[in-house]
């Protein structure tokens, strides 16, 4: 699997480029600003349909424009997949794949598996239970359609159960039975959702801590542990002791929207105690071990994208990342970095064919393999 060429057209600050990329490793370099992210969040918007930066598509139109297109060829199995994204001011998202448009976007999910590190992961160790949630999520729904169509119906269920307890509060009523109708649709989806979390945790924790050693080079112990309200009750049983807390509070506090994702260095909270070079490596083991996750249960070696990593490691372990992503297991890279002569001083000592291009403001691009 890789990106063949992407062509960008009022995305952002590009009013108009197309790029043809490597099958290895693609960089871009330049300074803060130019534009170098905004090429690696068009390749997101490819793979998962949204902007890993901005929720609000229409936000990533070009400033003074009505509408923008991202567009991408990818070889997968060696067939040729023909991407399109188009985004209008007060129109619906547009998708399609080989002319053909989706009907739902949730169709599109897994066909190009996707990892990006970049330096938002941090909010999932500073932000919230959402945040991790969210890593979950997105995860498992790249390889398990069953667990995305789950995940959509709980939360459309998980809304209207919401909705109806604080309609049924400001009519100062209240029906059991009501609410007995979206409790069911919230089992019926919410016990899958849980067992695969269960099982995606549990196989993830060896492949994580096995990046996290290769990449500090040592042997801290770190752990990543699945918290759940079901791990303690069964989900109909939380549903009625919860019930008079719900009918209070105006919506659910039971289920699996609550679960967390523990991190924690030695005996010790990662948010709490950990230094900034150990979060960072935390996360970006934690985003490796993502990508081979997906790699072993997938077709295809997901697109990796690193957005800005470098910053704050030490020449060591830059070394041992570029080394690691380097590997045969590995499949297309994309790499931005502000530091130029860093970046070519690494690739010269990996046998990996690479290509490099030069952001300059106003959205020019211009490879330095010509």
């Amino acid at each position: 699997m890789h990106l063949k060429s992407l062509s960008l057209v009022n995305f952002k600050n590009y009013s108009q480029v197309e790029i043809a990329f490597n099958a290895k490793i693609n960089c871009f370099v330049g300074e803060n600003g130019v534009g170098k992210t905004n090429i690696l969040d068009a390749v997101h918007y490819l793979a998962l349909c949204k902007s890993n930066l901005n929720p609000v598509d229409t936000q990533n139109i070009t400033y003074g424009q009505d509408f923008c297109v991202i567009q991408g060829i990818f070889d997968r199995l060696g067939k040729d997949e023909n991407i399109y994204c188009g985004i209008r001011k007060q129109k619906k998202k547009q998708f399609k794949r080989n002319q053909k448009e989706y009907q739902k976007l949730s169709e599109h999910i897994g066909l190009i598996p996707l990892v990006m590190i970049s330096p938002f992961d941090s909010i999932l160790i500073n932000g919230g239970s959402e945040e991790r949630r969210k890593f979950m999520n997105g995860v498992i729904a790249q390889y398990s359609r069953v667990y995305l169509e789950n995940l959509i119906r709980y939360n459309r269920a998980l809304t209207q159960r919401n909705s109806l307890l604080k309609d049924l509060a400001a009519k100062s009523k209240f029906s059991r039975d009501m609410l007995a109708i979206w409790d069911e649709q919230l089992v019926r989806h919410g016990e899958p959702l849980y067992d695969e979390r269960c099982r995606f945790v549990e196989d993830l924790l060896p492949v994580f801590d096995n990046f996290y050693t290769r990449v500090s080079g040592n042997r801290e112990n770190v752990t990543l542990e699945y918290q759940a309200q079901l791990q303690h009750m069964g989900f109909r049983e939380g549903l009625k002791q919860s019930i008079d807390k719900d009918r209070f509070l105006q919506y659910t506090t039971f289920g699996i929207h609550k679960d967390d994702l523990g991190m924690e260095l030695g005996d010790h909270s990662l948010k709490k105690n950990g230094s900034q070079g150990q979060q960072k490596t935390f996360l970006v083991a934690l985003k490796l071990a993502e990508f081979e996750f997906i790699r072993k249960l997938m077709e295809v070696p997901p697109i990796l994208l690193l957005d800005d990593i470098f910053d704050k490691f030490d020449a060591y372990r830059v070394k041992q990342i570029i080394r690691l992503v380097a590997e045969n297991n590995f499949g297309q890279i994309f790499i931005t970095d502000t530091n130029e002569s860093r970046l070519l001083n690494i690739l010269k000592e990996i046998p990996a064919d690479h290509s490099v291009f030069r952001i300059f403001s106003g959205g020019q691009v211009k490879s330095m393999d010509a």
